[in-house]
């Protein structure tokens, strides 16, 4: 894997009139030859806007087609993309930006008053892609681009979340993609000519890893959507336009609340599975009763992103758990002496293989504490296996709490109020008390038309679970704040009013 071929080159070459794009808006499509033609022809475009072998190309759109032809032209000459959080203001993005030093900013038009604060305060060339871009781009030639994409180099840096703190960029490479491919190509039978919807956010790996590059390189279909349209994508599934699907625990939620969601035929789409966050067992439960059995998953940027995925065969008998480590990555538990755990027992879950990141950009010291003394990727995140090899995730380790002296993990406890008929979302998150030292305070999204109060919940989770799991706090709310992949920013939740 030190070297890749041009991806879209030998697709073309392999199948020049099949279907790599549609887009849903306006029912286009762009076969794997306009691919090819339309990235190299970027390539030459941003070669002519003075971009060489290793510049950072800074990019902030939605989905769309344009950003894979700027992807995989960066790829042709050697350059390095940085999708940008068009969820970020420009004032969050400045540090991005400074950290990364791109040369050109790419954007499209939802992000174009953005785009201009950057490039004007980072003296950076910009290029529009609703003003003129095709134009300038279909007027030039193609870019004979590189014989070789070499495995071990950066093609892009996604930057991290930030559930915790402050974003690092994480290296990602050509050796990454391809291992990302496999792994997740032979766990969920990803087949030539496969069909998925792409519509996550492309600042996030899943928007690009999750499944669109794997069904690109095995020449596949690819549905796109600026952002998720629950109405859209339920009419896709029940037309059996898709064949595989991903989807974040709240996209999950989205399309089980969906008027539209007991009429669609499910089993018309092949393989379901969901990462990102943990996936509550009742949204597993939904799903199944129609005949959709729903892989939980789980990985990083940092991994490429697959690592774990559940089998269909156990994803109802192994509810709650996210599956093996697959084929290309190996996986353990450690104790705080980084001591491989037996089975059963709670550790730090870490990562070895070809698909992990090698760091972090411009960050050696950050890098360096990201692995091993012998080499293994530590996660930040809690977990143990069962005796038959099922990984289950606890949490980050920051968002553990000790109350009383006991380890409580708000995964566990999401799940538990979660499976209340009133909640559709729940984040638990530890907080200061003076006498156990730590309890829990449970932030609560109703479901609509229904009602709960502390002492339902309270009293729901007493039957559930031991005393000290249950939270002291409760606090209902319309909204939490999230990543672009779902998960809760613990770090930003309020602290509740007792204790101001």
């Amino acid at each position: 894997m030190d070297i890749l071929t041009d991806i879209t080159a030998r697709r073309a070459a392999l199948a020049p009139d099949a279907t790599a794009f549609h887009i849903v808006e306006t029912g286009e499509t762009l076969s794997y030859a306009a691919l090819d033609r339309r990235s190299a022809c970027a390539a030459s475009l941003l070669a002519a806007e003075g971009i060489d072998a290793g510049d950072r190309v800074a990019i902030l759109c939605r989905n769309r087609v344009e950003f894979f032809e700027i992807l995989f032209a960066c790829a042709k000459l050697g350059a390095i993309l940085v999708p940008l959080n068009w969820r970020m203001p420009a004032s969050e993005l400045d540090g991005l930006v400074e950290d990364c030093t791109p040369k050109l900013i790419v954007f499209g038009d939802e992000d174009r008053e953005t785009a201009a604060v950057l490039a004007r305060t980072h003296s950076l060339a910009s290029l529009d892609l609703e003003t003129g871009y095709a134009g300038r781009r279909d007027a030039l030639e193609p870019h004979a681009g590189r014989t070789a994409w070499p495995g071990g180099e950066p093609w892009y840096l996604i930057y991290t979340s930030g559930t915790t703190g402050r974003p690092k960029g994480v290296i990602q490479t050509y050796r990454m993609a391809l291992v990302n491919a496999i792994n997740i190509g032979q766990a969920i039978g990803l087949r030539p000519g496969d069909a998925t919807l792409n519509f996550l956010p492309l600042f996030h790996t899943a928007g690009i890893n999750l499944h669109t590059l794997p069904v690109l390189i095995n020449g596949g279909k690819v549905h796109i959507l600026p952002g998720f349209d629950p109405a859209a994508t339920l009419a896709l599934i029940d037309a059996g336009e898709l064949d595989v699907f991903i989807g974040v625990p709240a996209v999950y939620r989205e399309l089980t609340l969906h008027p539209d969601f007991e009429t669609t035929e499910l089993t018309r789409l092949r393989h379901w599975s969901c990462g990102g966050a943990p996936l509550p067992d009742v949204l597993v439960e939904t799903m199944a009763r129609k005949g959709a059995l729903v892989c939980n998953g789980f990985g990083m940027t940092e991994t490429g992103p697959t690592a774990f995925l559940s089998d269909e065969a156990n994803a109802l008998r192994k509810i709650g758990s996210v599956g093996k480590a697959q084929v290309l990555v190996e996986a353990r538990v450690a104790g705080p002496d980084g001591r491989a755990l037996p089975p059963g027992e709670t550790g730090e879950i870490q990562f070895f293989g070809p698909g992990l990141t090698p760091g972090y950009w411009q960050r050696p010291e950050e890098t360096a504490a990201l692995f091993t003394p012998d080499g293994w990727l530590k996660s930040g995140d809690l977990g143990r296996f069962d005796d038959e090899g099922y990984c289950y995730v606890a949490g980050r380790i920051k968002e553990m709490y000790i109350s009383g002296g006991e380890n409580v993990y708000p995964a566990e406890v999401e799940n538990v109020l979660s499976l209340h008929p009133a909640v559709q979302e729940a984040a638990v998150a530890g907080v200061p008390d003076e006498k156990w030292g730590e309890v829990g305070c449970a932030h609560i999204i109703l479901r609509q038309g229904r009602s709960a109060d502390a002492k339902t919940l309270s009293d729901w989770c007493r039957e559930r679970l031991a005393a000290y799991k249950v939270p002291r706090h409760f606090r209902f709310t319309d909204d939490l704040p999230r990543t672009a992949a779902g998960k809760v920013q613990k770090h930003l939740l309020p602290v509740p009013e007792a204790l101001t």
